[in-house]
């Protein structure tokens, strides 16, 4: 697995230092930094330049937090209804609810599933796998199975590998195979929001069951809503080889 023990032995600038700490990815540090939410030993910090060490007394939002030796990979089977955000405010379940059971590392999530979508959902506490998984220029593939109320239209497939443009955003899927009458398969590598919900939408299509099966080389498999299994290492670095950026 990666290993960030140096980070505890010399300076290292705050955003990093926090991604390390299980907060949130760099780039999410990055603007809980500028919101004003960190404190250094007392000190409110702003600033993105800003370098610290294990010896200061780093905290978010008020509460300590400190470098976890411990990195973790873990794949959930998200069900329906629940929510991919660290807490919410209207009181509906979040996905990461159902790991504190097992792991005490502050994780989160590896992009996002709309809560009416179910199945695969990466969390970690390493924030720079976080970052290189998440970013569009990674093109990683997520595969999914779409499950519609009506017979889809025979061109939807292929329009949506050539491309469809639905209110001034283009969406194109890697791949789209229809599987039967009321079934395909869609692959992404960018996934905008809601993609398949906006272009099935677009062509007059319910969706009826909407599930995320793969995310790079890792495949739901045998897991059933609510289970979670820890990644193996060679998952772990298949899928950062798998990353273009």
């Amino acid at each position: 697995m990666p290993d960030n023990s140096n980070s505890t032995k010399e300076e290292v600038r705050l955003q990093v230092f926090l991604a390390h700490s299980g907060v949130a990815s760099r780039r999410a540090c990055e603007k809980i930094i500028l919101d004003g939410r960190v404190s250094v030993n007392g000190v409110v910090i702003t600033e993105l330049g800003t370098k610290v060490t294990s010896k200061d007394k780093i905290t978010v939002d008020g509460k300590a937090v400190s470098l976890e030796e411990q990195k973790r990979y873990v794949l959930l089977y998200k069900p329906l209804g629940v929510v991919c955000t660290q807490s919410d405010e209207k009181g509906r379940p979040c996905a990461v609810d159902l790991l504190k059971e097992r792991y005490t590392e502050r994780l989160y999530n590896v992009g996002r599933l709309d809560m009416f979508s179910h199945g695969a959902l990466i969390f970690t506490n390493d924030g720079d796998f976080a970052a290189k998984l998440s970013h569009p220029s990674a093109e990683i593939e997520k595969e999914y199975i779409v499950e519609s109320s009506l017979p889809l239209p025979r061109y939807l497939a292929e329009n949506f590998k050539r491309g469809v443009r639905v209110e001034g955003v283009f969406y194109k899927a890697k791949d789209a195979e229809e599987l039967n009458s009321h079934k395909m398969r869609v692959v992404l590598v960018e996934g905008k929001n809601r993609e398949i919900r906006r272009v099935f939408e677009n062509a007059g299509v319910a969706i009826r069951n909407l599930c995320r099966v793969r995310i790079g080389n890792v495949e739901l498999g045998e897991l059933k809503p609510g289970d979670f299994r820890d990644l193996t290492e060679k998952e772990v670095q298949d899928l950062l080889r798998l990353c273009k950026n």
